[in-house]
């Protein structure tokens, strides 16, 4: 399932990441509720077994966010990869994987903030907030920069004409 190999021996993780859009151009973010960092990121999660990607993406969205206003612009043509830093291997996710490969979907949101709920019944964000995109890199984890930098090519084609200054 996994064509790339991480020098640990330990496999990716198969997970989404969604790229949700405003009707101004800008892109959901939350601050991590669980990293004494500012760590933001678009809203992500582990695929279950048997569920396909999609419905993944949207489960995850009403999990994180409590978002269910979302319709899909499009979606990433390859799995994209992030690896953990070393001091991470063996901690996150019971030591089981090396980092993650997602599959990354482009929605826009159709609902109001007020359809935004974070404290859910597993909350993932402290904070949220519409970041533009070009502040999302200065916004991320270090080791997720090029993945985010990736997503942002991916989906230059559908946001290119709304991104805001």
């Amino acid at each position: 399932m996994s064509d790339r190999v991480h020098p640990s021996g330990l496999p990716y993780r198969a997970g989404v990441g969604i790229m949700l859009l405003n009707a101004e151009g800008k892109v959901f973010t939350g601050q991590r509720l669980d990293s004494k960092l500012e760590a933001w990121q678009m809203p992500q999660g582990g695929i279950d077994p048997g569920e396909e990607p999609i419905t993944t993406a949207f489960r995850e969205l009403a999990e994180e966010t409590g978002i269910t206003k979302a319709e899909v612009l499009g979606e990433s043509r390859d799995w994209l990869y992030y690896d953990l830093p070393d001091d991470l291997i063996g901690t996150i996710w019971k030591g089981r994987y090396c980092g993650q490969r997602q599959k990354w979907f482009a929605m826009r949101f159709t609902g109001t903030d007020a359809d935004v709920n974070i404290a859910t019944e597993h909350p993932e964000f402290r904070s949220w907030r519409w970041s533009t995109l070009p502040e999302l890199s200065s916004l991320i984890v270090p080791f997720k920069r090029d993945l985010y930098e990736a997503v942002l090519a991916e989906f230059a084609g559908l946001i290119g004409s709304r991104t805001p200054a």
